[in-house]
């Protein structure tokens, strides 16, 4: 009997487990379009009501993988990874972490997105740089990765395109907070790119898309279980996202505060989950962990990073001076107990910097910079955060929105936890 888009859908939205064939008709008649939007939408949102087991989450990835092509090396030896991040206000992490893993001898294909909503996105950040190119074809990437050892870039329209069509339609349907659904976009890009091994940085928090730690460790494990199916070698670090990360939030200040982690400065935090997770790629193919410090302390990864920018377009010597507007001052003495990270993500969109829909043009140069975290001292009047932008015309609608965003304690909170728990195909572990 042959197979029929209603009766499908009518199976999920039963609740029923749907087969790996009926799986691979939707997707594969989706991605040719013979089955039209109205019905990959319908069954989207039975996904969304009524999930997917581990099987049927596996035949969903596998499926949106075999749709498009894959990245092809050279059999020479060389290790290939890469690392994705659920994403969360500040995450500038990629732009440390692919020069750093490079300047360790390792190979980063990584295939990156834009901001939509709170969160910026990887390659939004990085064409703060003039020129910076982020729509390399599948030749330009293995050339780039061979030549430099790291690409940072967009996925092509040939790398899993069923997913790049099921993405554009779940985003306008209120079907992306799927953990299936989720874990079919991430892993087909990334194992298209025929990797070794693969990281994952599934954030929680107030600036996080996973505001609890269960719901991020439900999506790790479906993750992590999904890519050990298929057999790419995937561990998982749960990371706290109740507050920025780093003190800077914007395109062009988060690139300024990545350069001085790869110069062996900057925030603390972001050196430590940079170095958290090149340990658990290096780890993870083998290779030895000892020398991520130094490579960070003695320029090395900066070098690798102007290599990069230099062989995708881009002119470091170009970046602009962001413009400090005005300052948003604590209202009390105490202790900075509590952030609100998505509200200083929604700022920045108000003042340009990101987008509420996709295409939009950002303003590279606004943003925020915290001056205190959770478990500092704070005075009455002292800046707890310095707003960039172009002129000080939204300073009265931000004002109370961004104090509205700090919870002062008359009590010392206690410092959070950066990295929470690692997760493997296996079992949770504490770091």
């Amino acid at each position: 009997m042959a197979l029929q888009p209603a009766d499908i859908i009518t199976c999920k939205r039963n609740g029923e487990a749907l087969s790996d064939e009926q799986i691979r008709y939707m997707v594969e008649n989706f991605a040719t379009g013979t089955i039209p939007d109205y019905q990959m939408a319908a069954l989207a949102m039975a996904i969304f009501l009524k999930g997917m087991d581990a099987r049927e989450t596996t035949t969903l990835t596998s499926t949106m993988l075999e749709s498009g092509d894959t990245l092809n090396w050279p059999d020479d030896g060389s290790l290939r990874v890469d690392k994705h991040s659920t994403g969360g206000i500040g995450d500038k992490i990629s732009l440390v972490l692919a020069p750093l893993l490079a300047a360790s001898g390792l190979q980063v294909p990584m295939i990156s997105g834009r901001g939509l909503g709170p969160t910026g996105g990887t390659l939004d950040k990085l064409e703060s740089i003039p020129g910076f190119r982020t729509d390399l074809d599948t030749d330009q990437i293995e050339t780039i990765v061979a030549d430099v050892g790291c690409v940072i870039t967009s996925a092509t329209a040939s790398l899993a395109p069923a997913d790049r069509k099921l993405y554009a339609l779940r985003d306008v349907t209120g079907t992306v907070p799927s953990v299936p659904l989720i874990t079919g976009s991430i892993l087909s890009k990334k194992l298209a790119a025929n990797l070794d091994a693969l990281v994952l940085d599934v954030k929680f928090g107030s600036g996080a898309f996973m505001k609890s730690i269960d719901e991020a460790r439900q999506l790790a494990h479906s993750l992590v279980t999904t890519a050990a199916q298929l057999g790419l070698n995937t561990s998982a670090l749960l990371t706290d996202m109740n507050q920025p990360l780093g003190r800077a939030v914007g395109n062009l200040l988060e690139v300024n505060e990545a350069l001085a982690v790869l110069a062996g400065e900057g925030p603390a935090e972001v050196r430590e989950l940079t170095l958290a997770l090149a340990r658990e790629l290096l780890s993870g193919v083998g290779q030895p962990t000892e020398n991520l410090e130094q490579l960070l302390d003695d320029g090395s990864a900066r070098e690798q990073f102007e290599r990069m920018v230099h062989a995708q377009g881009g002119d470091l010597d170009q970046l602009a001076t962001p413009t400090v507007a005005f300052e948003i001052s604590c209202s009390e003495q105490g202790w900075l107990a509590a952030v609100d990270a998505e509200q200083l993500g929604l700022a920045v969109i108000q003042l340009g910097g990101g987008r509420t829909l996709m295409g939009e043009a950002i303003d590279h140069q606004v943003g925020l910079e915290m001056t205190a975290r959770i478990g500092d001292a704070v005075e009455q009047g002292q800046p707890l955060v310095v707003v960039y932008a172009n002129d000080s015309s939204s300073q009265s609608s931000l004002q109370q929105q961004l104090a509205q965003a700090f919870t002062i304690s008359q009590q010392p909170p206690g410092q959070p936890t950066l990295v929470v728990e690692r997760v493997t195909a296996e079992q949770p572990e504490k770091p």
